[in-house]
Order: structure tokens, then C-alpha cells, then sequence
């Protein structure tokens, strides 16, 4: 990349990143239209057109040796002299790269993980995929030097998102999780856990939920496209519930896992057939 795209020198560029699964993109239309969002929020010219974006995201993942895979494409304001402003007639600079998708180890989805909270103070438009990710480094940070996973994120007493996770608790049977706003990242699997939940007749509410509710849930989970679902069992220092991977955790942990099975390493079309 040169030094002086915008990108490098302003953090002024959005990304996506597609999980693939034995080599088929799941819910690439929602990732595409998630990264147009971006786009048109940031005001960037979108470079291609969406079947465009299929055409590039299926080459980049045949060339790769790894049958699960981690999408990541990326766009940027383009190269131009440093100034704030954005500059004319500049073509925005396309970045894809596509590395191994893991899942969380068994042992780490057997025992939980830990987490700790913070304040969010990262921008108001936490919609925005932006690549200007420095605020997320910081609060991922403080959870990485107390051998934690997750730093989980309050904005005024309510809860908003994980640094780099969507998170659900559970409160007396039900599941709950901050509606999508512009103050969390509107996760393509927050939306899986959501439609899962629903279907196996799991309560679901999508509400403003205070920290003290959090401190007092019977299970806490993150969720994304790398994570799957993490059951949460010690939050700063404290142990959720009984310090284990709760029912509903594993109710639906089984759910994700036989979803990912039979709909996303099929391909959503040919699960629809």
C-alpha cells in the first residue's frame, strides 16, 4: 500500500471479513450489503458492483489451500496528498486477503472464558465496519493483559458491545442483547444466535440492558464470525453464575454447531433446495 493512501495515514477505510466454510461464503449478500453501508457512510465510492464483489471473493478463496476461511476485504478513501478533506477524482484502493478460520478450541468452549468491562468511549458510529480500529485495540488490550478474552463495553451504565464481539446474557430462561444501533456493530452472527434462539422457541429480547444486570445474569456470551459463541464465566474477576458454562450456553452452542453443519458448510442455497 502506498504511504500516502489514506488508509495508512487516516484510518479513513472500512473492511468486512467473510467467514467461508468448506470454501463457500455464508451470507455473502449480507456481508456485501453491511460493507455498502459502510461505505455510503463514510462516503466512499463503492469500486465494484455486488456481483463484482462475488466474482473477487470466490477467486480469493479458490486460491487459498484451507477449506474454512476468514474473507477480510477492505477499501479505502484511496492515495492522495495528506489533507483532511477528502480529495477529488481519487479511486478508493481495494485490500483482500483470506486467512484460516479456527474455531475456538474444545477445551476453551468446555470451560468458559474470562472477560473484563470497560468504559466505551470509541465514537458514536460503532455501525460503521471502519478500519480506524485504534480505540478497539486499546480496550481488547486491557482484557489481553489479564489473560483475559474479551473486554465487554458499557456506555453510560448500558451495555453496548465486546471490543471486538457482540454479547448476549441470559436472565431467567430468556436471552437478551442491546438492539442494533449506531453504537454496536450489527453482527451477521448476533443475527444466526438471534434466529436460532427463536426458532428452538428460546425467549429472546432485544432491549437496553443495564450493567447491573449484566453483574447479575446467569450466563454471558460473545459472539462472531471467529468466536461462534463464547460462554463468559468470570467478569472482572467475578464468576457468572456458577462460574461454568451455563444450560442455555450449551443448548445453544449444539444449535450454532448444527447450523454451521447443515447450513453454512452447505451453502445457504443449496440448503434451501
Amino acid at each position: 500500500m502506498p504511504v500516502l493512501d489514506r488508509g495508512f495515514i487516516f484510518g479513513d477505510g472500512v473492511y468486512e471479513l467473510v467467514p467461508a466454510y468448506a470454501r463457500i461464503p455464508f451470507r455473502l449478500d449480507e456481508h456485501l450489503a453491511r460493507l455498502e453501508r459502510s461505505l455510503e457512510a463514510v462516503r466512499i465510492r463503492n469500486p465494484y458492483r455486488r456481483e463484482q464483489w462475488r466474482d473477487l471473493v470466490a477467486q480469493l478463496i479458490e486460491r487459498q489451500p484451507y477449506e474454512d476461511q476468514g474473507v477480510y476485504l477492505q477499501v479505502t478513501r484511496g492515495v492522495a496528498k495528506r489533507d483532511h478533506a477528502f480529495p477529488k477524482d481519487v479511486a478508493p484502493t481495494v485490500f483482500m486477503m483470506a486467512n484460516p478460520l479456527v474455531a475456538p478450541p474444545a477445551a476453551l468452549v468446555e470451560a468458559g472464558a474470562a472477560a473484563v468491562t470497560a468504559e466505551d468511549w470509541r465514537w458514536l458510529r460503532c455501525d460503521v465496519k471502519s478500519i480506524s480500529l485504534v480505540a478497539n485495540c486499546l480496550l481488547r488490550q486491557l482484557s489481553a493483559e489479564v489473560g483475559a478474552a474479551e473486554t465487554i463495553l458499557f456506555r453510560d451504565g448500558r451495555l453496548t458491545e465486546a471490543s471486538a464481539s457482540n454479547v448476549f446474557i441470559v436472565r431467567d430462561g430468556a436471552i437478551l442483547a442491546p438492539p442494533k444501533s449506531n453504537l454496536i456493530l450489527p453482527g451477521i452472527t448476533y443475527d444466526v444466535v438471534v434466529e436460532l434462539a427463536r426458532a428452538d422457541g428460546i425467549p429472546v429480547q432485544l432491549r437496553d440492558i443495564a450493567r447491573e444486570e449484566v453483574f447479575a445474569a446467569d450466563e454471558v456470551w460473545v459472539t462472531s464470525s471467529s468466536r461462534e459463541v463464547l460462554a463468559i464465566v468470570s467478569l472482572d474477576g467475578r464468576p457468572v453464575g456458577n462460574g461454568r458454562p451455563g444450560p442455555m450456553f450449551r443448548r445453544m452452542y449444539r444449535l450454532y454447531q448444527d447450523f454451521k453443519e447443515k447450513v453454512m458448510r452447505a451453502g445457504r442455497e443449496r440448503a434451501a433446495a
